[in-house]
């Protein structure tokens, strides 16, 4: 299991499923498109429409392409 990122910052969160640990989908307000206090990400950084996020639960480190505003970010 990877440490928590120094750059997380609990101000800065997003609500986008884990890939790692899915721990959203039995979740309600998830479902619904909504954020809930329990399945939000941390973002530790943004690079045009990709969002360099980790999950406080499993400690996974993924890129998300959002497709919103300027593109071009490449993966970490």
């Amino acid at each position: 299991m990877l440490p928590i990122d120094p750059h997380a910052d609990l101000g800065r969160r997003a609500w986008v499923p884990c890939p790692g640990c899915r721990d959203d989908r039995d979740c309600a307000p998830c479902s619904d498109g909504r954020n809930c206090s329990d399945h939000w990400r941390y973002l530790i950084r943004t690079t045009g429409s990709l969002l360099h996020l980790q999950c406080p639960g499993c400690t996974h480190l993924w890129s998300h392409e959002t497709n919103f505003g300027a593109g071009g970010g490449r993966p970490f």
